[in-house]
């Protein structure tokens, strides 16, 4: 990206982004990805298309950082309990049942439109799944790093889908919401013991 091309890139200011963020997922809760036009987020934050259209480039973009946004604040780097369940446990406190349910809707008013449009699931690999992956890769490489799970361990290769699977059957099995003492039951009695990691 030129300076120049950066420059107008940043003219929003952070306050103002969040301000956007919150208008487009209020619309995807609304009308759902496929109903969702450009023209109806620049009604609903009084913002020119072609300002939208500079900054996030297109609709596919837009709702991926807005959904990423969404996300508890933070890094896995700045979560370091000195236990794997510790680590675990700290990154699923930091979002609220009310978060979370929240979050699984929206997830799942998302999920037949980011496998029929190749935009919006590359848009979403790049801005939410792959920075999550890092995210946990780098949470077992520090168990790892500390002697709690063996490097071999074929399941590390599968934290992510274990935690997504946890997350999603919750509504779908359950029909209920995920909640933060669901997940933490979860962890302790799925992923951890595929992981070899002994629980308290």
């Amino acid at each position: 990206m030129t300076e120049v091309a950066a420059a107008r890139r940043s003219r929003i200011t952070p306050e103002r982004e969040a301000e956007l963020y919150e208008a487009v997922l209020d619309l995807l809760r609304e009308v759902g990805y496929d109903a969702l036009t450009m023209d109806a987020v620049a009604a609903r934050t009084r913002s020119s298309k072609a300002t939208l259209y500079r900054q996030w480039g297109g609709k596919a973009e837009l709702v991926a950082k807005a959904v990423r946004h969404s996300k508890p604040g933070g890094s896995a780097d700045g979560v370091d309990t000195g236990s794997l369940q510790g680590d675990l446990h700290a990154l699923t406190m930091r979002s609220d049942d009310c978060e979370m349910e929240q979050s699984s809707a929206l997830m799942r008013g998302l999920a037949m439109a980011v496998h029929g449009n190749p935009d919006l699931l590359k848009a979403f690999r790049e801005h939410l799944i792959e920075p999550e992956m890092a995210e946990f890769r780098r949470v077992i490489q520090r168990a790892v790093d500390r002697g709690e799970v063996r490097a071999d361990n074929p399941a590390i290769g599968f934290v992510m889908h274990m935690m997504i699977g946890g997350f999603a059957a919750r509504a779908m099995i359950d029909e209920q919401p995920p909640t933060q003492s669901f997940l933490l039951s979860y962890i302790d009695a799925v992923v951890l013991p595929a992981l070899c990691v002994p629980t308290d």
